[in-house]
């Protein structure tokens, strides 16, 4: 008598087969490298790098109303702050740059470079500069960086979660209100983070790059409120006599909490 095999025989060997087999495909994408993701043919990366104070700021090449350049390069021995904007000819950002240019001459006194960036192309930022000189009655000079692929702005993850969620059906994200402030070894000593309904104090900007600088030639901190000249914290590590011998009159008002003067 012949033998007989069902029809579903086959079936359900292919389906075990294809269950054995499945867990090892599996791990084996899961142990690939993250790869970045091509939404609407602009790379966006798989994961944001981290940032952090203190770390190295990531180098780029990008377009600018200077030129192209090479950003640690470009920064050279110098300080350098870098701050971005959502776009051009938008009320908000018009002020800012006008703000930051009218303090180059602070800027430059400290040693610190200015770089501004907005998600438009140069074509668009020239058009822009002309518009914020005769708006804000000044003359900018820095460089801003043309992002219209976002690729430094993804890169210094200057989005927000919100416009990085369903990119397919809203486009590119806006770029966020970032500061970063990066000293000679190219390392970020300071980053603020605005929403776009805000705008920045550039004075404020200015006064964290005078501690910063202060405490790096001092070894001193600064409280709350330190404007340039005023008194100064002497840092835990340091002793009271140490302190007397490093400054001179030291103000102790607890063992913790001790004031001195080193000037501006």
């Amino acid at each position: 008598m012949a033998s007989y095999v069902s029809r579903a025989a086959p079936r359900a060997f292919n389906a075990s087969l294809r269950a054995a087999v499945r867990p090892q495909a599996v791990l084996q994408r899961a142990q690939r490298p993250a790869q970045p993701l091509f939404r609407r043919f602009i790379q966006v990366p798989a994961e944001q790098p981290r940032l952090r104070l203190g770390s190295v700021a990531p180098n780029f090449k990008a377009k600018t109303t200077g030129g192209e350049l090479d950003f640690h390069q470009w920064i050279g021995n110098s300080w350098a702050v870098l701050f971005s904007h959502p776009a051009d000819f938008t009320p908000v950002c018009t002020t800012e740059l006008g703000a930051f240019a009218k303090l180059k001459n602070e800027f430059d006194a400290r040693g610190v470079k200015m770089i501004g960036l907005s998600a438009n192309d140069l074509g668009s930022h020239d058009q822009w500069v002309a518009d914020i000189n005769e708006v804000c009655s000044t003359n900018v000079q820095f460089p801003i960086i043309a992002d219209a692929d976002r690729k430094v702005a993804f890169l210094y993850d200057m989005v927000t979660e919100d416009d990085m969620k369903n990119i397919e059906s809203k486009g590119l994200p806006f770029t966020i209100r970032s500061v970063f402030v990066i000293d000679p070894s190219k390392k970020i000593r300071l980053m603020m983070i605005y929403p776009a309904s805000t705008g920045r104090n550039t004075s404020e900007v200015l006064r964290v790059i005078d501690s910063l600088q202060l405490g790096d030639k001092k070894g001193v901190v600064t409280p709350i409120d330190w404007q340039a000249g005023e008194d100064v914290i002497v840092p835990p590590s340091v002793s009271t006599a140490d302190a007397k011998k490093k400054f001179g009159e030291v103000r102790e008002l607890k063992p913790y909490l001790r004031y001195t003067n080193v000037g501006k």
